[in-house]
């Protein structure tokens, strides 16, 4: 019997002793009895076999090796659901696929959706790519290299774009039917000015080591009516982003520097980290806290606030930011275009097409190769289809985020 089957087998019976135990105590009650009516609590020795089952109760040796054996052989979607199905089992369960499972940077995996907000590998980066609906003026991330003909692509973060008066908003989710703010889905979004020439990235969850600014007019939402005492109240600002005007309509591609507040410049030097959350506070039983960097710092009551003239003016609380700039492209006197080597990953010309290096000064400790290194690349390969390849130290959120940039308007940049 191969390790899918024992996995689908101990989900399947664990499926089953769960819904034997909600038919026992509920068949003759109505759905709206469970709806509006308070049940008591019940004793810890009578709910302890129910939530936990026989698979709970495995050694501990045994329950390691199944799962490290299925971590080991089952290593791209849609095949590594496996992996989530186990954690799915129990508490027991989801403590060994914790304890095994490494964050992107280590193993250049993404299994569940806090690997979303946790930097990429240093070596090489995880390709995936967007589809774009210009009808429903939606963008989503799937990964992989290119779309399948099964469709059994894995969905990793969708964005809207809603137009306003002074701006576009870019609604990022977790799932491609749920773009409100006061659903768990909600993971951030991107805002931009009139012009579509400066953005700023707000996440819905605090950096961990690092104090931001909070966004308190987007905040206001959840004064009047708290959805749940877990979702974050606050947009935490993570980045800003500026394109270079063009007035003058001078002949070149687009140019941009992007300011990431919640990563040090430190992170791209020899032993240097990047933050790396480990949890949702919002999907887990711990209440929602900011993190204790965060306390007494200054709130921002509107985004166009933030300094973004370019080139971009870092103040003193984000002095040490990283700051990523698009490499130059070199002119090609034959094709007579802007010509940049995406190594295959863009096949299509467009002005959306961007490579993104770190912008160090020469007075920090950076080695040439670090520099150099493409740490974000995005492209258009077809209609509607775009390439984005992203490493160490941003986050596959990050990345989007920045891409999504990229389809707004900007008449004053071209």
């Amino acid at each position: 019997m191969s390790l899918k089957s024992i996995v689908r087998e101990l989900k399947e019976m664990k499926d089953g002793i769960s819904s034997t135990s909600k038919r026992g105590g509920e068949s003759k009650q109505s759905h709206s009895w469970r709806k509006s009516h308070i049940a008591p609590d019940l004793p810890q020795n009578l709910l302890g076999p129910i939530e936990q089952g026989q698979w709970a109760n495995l050694p501990h040796e045994l329950l390691l090796d199944i799962i490290q054996r299925v971590e080991d052989c089952e290593a791209s979607w849609p095949a590594r659901a496996a992996i989530v199905s186990c954690a799915s089992v129990c508490k027991s369960w989801r403590a060994i696929v914790k304890e095994i499972v490494k964050t992107p940077e280590q193993c250049g995996r993404i299994t569940f959706p806090i690997s979303l907000k946790q930097p990429g590998p240093r070596d090489s980066p995880i390709q995936c790519f967007i589809r774009r609906n210009r009808e429903t003026s939606t963008y989503l991330l799937y990964f992989g290299l290119v779309p399948s003909e099964n469709g059994s692509d894995k969905l990793l973060l969708a964005a809207k774009r809603i137009r306003r008066a002074t701006g576009t908003d870019f609604i990022i989710s977790l799932v491609a039917d749920d773009f409100s703010r006061a659903s768990n889905a909600y993971v951030g979004k991107l805002r931009s000015n009139f012009l579509g020439t400066k953005f700023n990235i707000y996440d819905s969850q605090p950096p961990r080591d690092v104090g931001v600014k909070t966004n308190a007019r987007s905040s206001r939402r959840f004064h009047s009516k708290q959805v749940s005492p877990r979702v974050p109240a606050y947009n935490y600002n993570m980045g800003s982003i500026a394109y270079e005007l063009n007035i003058l309509r001078t002949r070149g591609p687009r140019r941009m520097h992007c300011i990431m507040n919640s990563i040090p410049i430190a992170s791209i030097q020899e032993g240097g980290t990047a933050p790396t959350p480990t949890s949702f506070p919002h999907n887990f039983d711990e209440p929602f806290s900011p993190s204790p960097a965060l306390n007494g710092k200054e709130l921002v009551t509107d985004s166009s606030s933030i300094n973004l003239s370019w080139p971009p003016v870092l103040d003193q609380g984000s002095g040490e930011s990283l700051v990523l700039k698009n490499k130059a492209p070199r002119w090609h006197e034959q094709l007579q275009c802007w010509c940049l080597n995406f190594k295959g990953r863009v096949t299509v010309a467009s002005v959306k097409n961007f490579q993104l290096v770190a912008a160090v000064d020469p007075s920090h400790n950076v080695s040439d190769e670090e520099r150099e290194k493409v740490i974000l690349q995005f492209g258009k390969i077809g209609k509607d289809i775009f390439t984005m390849d992203y490493r160490y130290p941003i986050s596959a959120f990050h990345a989007f985020a920045l891409c999504l940039s990229s389809f707004d308007t900007k008449p004053a940049c071209e």
